[in-house]
């Protein structure tokens, strides 16, 4: 599968920008689920805990197409 991206064009540099966005995006949806009257401090958790999630996997995936990038 990861030949495949590789193929495809996908870099490894793709994969870890949206491992970084995801941090980011962890936080925003933390932040806006704090915000909001109608969510719990329960539930703002779970959705940064969920976005927060992502970024080990799109880090992962960015170094195995850096060692794709390197064959």
């Amino acid at each position: 599968m990861i030949e495949k991206m590789h193929e495809a064009g996908i870099r490894s540099e793709y994969a870890y920008i949206g491992g970084f966005a995801s941090i980011a995006l962890s936080f925003v949806s933390w932040l806006i689920s704090r915000v909001n009257p109608s969510h719990d401090k329960a539930q703002s958790d779970r959705w940064g805990i969920f976005v927060g999630h992502w970024a080990p996997t799109f880090f992962a995936v960015g170094v195995a197409l850096r060692l794709e990038e390197k064959k």
